[in-house]
């Protein structure tokens, strides 16, 4: 959630936050972190036989996968300060540039900045602004972009992804996701200028000629420029999954969605009824209930139609 300044309340969900209300199916990948995680394991061979072993090695193999995805989190979010630095060393402004590749280094991760140096130097990437703050009022979301930037004369709004690298030695795909989030950057309404005193100016980039996806590795940067004339649709899908957040938020507003009664109150007038007769009758709107469509004879007891021979009430 994102609020207009540093001491304001939220109020608009993030991008990513809208974007993540499409859910991804990840048994399959968790499953198979679990089953590597138990293979690897040192232990396994003097574990077998051994019941007691064997729950160890799997218990404690089971979270793999988060802690996989948590130790991508942090390596993603050290490469991502490495790239800002680099930028606001170019726009003029104080950095840590040093600070954050040697922090790259000290985690076996120096491959990171020195692909991403060549990137900067090949592609002649002129900064505007880097990890800057939007806002859309109509739709009601906010995000940061990574980068905005002149390359090759055009202007561009850029988002960084970290990536491993693959088995043919390549960096890995990018989520076509990316192409939303960008698009969702691009229609933004306002920039933050101020965060403490919440000060925004109207955005000057919503006319970027460029959508580009920079996934970051290790052998190589792979730069990858969204398609122009899929936009639209993926603007649209956007927008729709952000009133999926909307409704997903009034239904939790809501309370409970579901509530215990107990069996249907017997066939007593409700003015009959007392005690826990009254508090089932009051559970099922009352004590009478609808005639059944068939009479203890056997014979139909609802009321026969026109079509069917029966009378016919006219004014």
């Amino acid at each position: 959630m994102y609020a207009r300044s540093l001491s304001g309340l939220p109020e608009v969900p993030s991008i990513t936050t809208v974007i993540g209300m499409e859910k991804t199916d990840l048994d399959g990948w968790v499953g198979w972190m679990a089953a590597q995680s138990v293979t690897q394991d040192p232990r396994l061979a003097e574990s077998v036989g051994s019941a007691a072993r064997l729950k160890q090695v799997a218990r404690q193999s089971a979270d793999a996968a988060a802690r996989y995805r948590d130790a991508a989190a942090e390596r993603g979010d050290r490469v991502h300060d490495y790239a800002e630095q680099v930028a606001q060393r170019a726009l003029g402004r104080p950095h840590t540039m040093a600070e954050a590749r040697a922090r790259l280094i000290e985690h076996g991760e120096g491959a990171y900045a020195d692909r991403f140096d060549e990137w900067w130097d090949l592609y002649d990437v002129r900064p505007i602004a880097a990890e800057i703050t939007v806002w859309n009022h109509t739709v009601g979301y906010a995000g940061t972009l990574d980068l905005v930037a002149r390359i090759g004369g055009r202007l561009c709004l850029i988002d960084y992804k970290t990536k491993g690298t693959g088995r043919d030695g390549r960096v890995k795909a990018l989520d076509p996701k990316v192409v939303m989030q960008l698009t969702a950057g691009l229609k933004a309404e306002e920039s933050l200028v101020d965060p403490e005193a919440g000060t925004w100016e109207e955005w000057r980039h919503g006319q970027a000629e460029m959508l580009l996806g920079v996934a970051l590795g290790e052998t190589e940067v792979a730069v990858h420029q969204a398609n122009p004339g899929v936009l639209p649709r993926h603007w649209h899908k956007f927008w729709a999954l952000r009133q999926v957040w909307r409704h997903a938020q009034a239904v939790d507003d809501a309370g409970p969605a579901l509530r215990v009664i107990g069996p249907p109150p017997p066939s007593v007038p409700a003015s009959a009824a007392t005690g826990l007769q009254a508090v089932r009758a009051a559970a099922f709107g009352g004590g009478s209930h609808a005639a059944p469509d068939v009479a203890p004879d056997g014979s139909s007891s609802r009321p026969a139609s026109a079509a069917e021979g029966g009378d016919r009430v006219t004014a």
